[in-house]
């Protein structure tokens, strides 16, 4: 009994110490998109290009990481893109816009492993770039982060490009969706998302978003 009872203390003790995150969207707005387009690339660093090519990517079609890196040429079709996600086995379709059809374009004739139709490297790699592109590019805003270790409450604040990663692409893809008007419902298809709870952070972001752009009315 008395070893049960040291279990369960001592679990207690390591639950209330455990660090506990407020979930935070890191998304990329579209000034900071452009921002990252219009970035100079040092010669030294012309790995980053393709990096930046691959997130802009993902940025406009909304595509993982996994889906991005085993995206085959044979997957793009007319107007549109048909993969089989990795992580979800979904069968989506996504359209293409301007901005993944120019991407694609530029990858066109130049060879990849195992018939790849984009650049892409291992998830590690690509966010250990991804940060040092957006210091490079000075999307440098300050996020909060905040978590608790049992009562204690701890806030740091970190340089967004701190906390780039190969999801941000498709975080921003959603956001940016929704703020612009596009039914939810289109965004999931999209996506491969099933429920609207998954997607309910990304919609109050939008609804930020629009509340924020508004006031822009007040400059006229």
């Amino acid at each position: 009994m008395h070893c049960i009872f040291t279990y369960f203390s001592n679990f207690i003790f390591l639950y209330m110490h455990l660090p506990i995150n407020i979930y935070k969207v890191i998304f990329l707005t579209q000034n900071e998109i452009n921002k990252l387009r219009t970035c100079p690339i040092p010669p030294t660093k012309k790995y980053l290009e393709r990096v930046r090519d691959v997130l802009l990517f993902c940025c406009f079609t909304g595509l993982r990481h996994s889906d991005v890196y085993n995206l085959k040429r044979s997957d793009v079709k007319n107007g549109h893109i048909e993969v089989i996600t990795i992580k979800t086995a979904d069968s989506l379709i996504i359209e293409l816009n301007d901005h993944s059809k120019a991407i694609l374009e530029k990858y066109k004739g130049v060879p990849f492993p195992n018939d790849r139709a984009l650049p892409v490297v291992s998830n590690q790699r690509m966010n250990e770039f991804l940060k040092e592109l957006g210091q490079l590019a000075e999307i440098d805003e300050p996020i909060r982060e905040t978590y608790y270790r049992g009562n204690e409450r701890i806030d740091e604040v970190t340089p967004k490009y701190a906390l780039l990663s190969t999801h941000t692409g498709r975080r921003t893809f959603i956001c940016n969706a929704l703020a612009l008007g596009i039914p939810v419902q289109v965004v999931m298809k999209w996506t491969g998302h099933s429920d609207y709870k998954a997607m309910k952070p990304y919609i109050d972001i939008a609804d930020e978003i629009k509340i924020n752009a508004m006031t822009k009315f007040n400059l006229i």
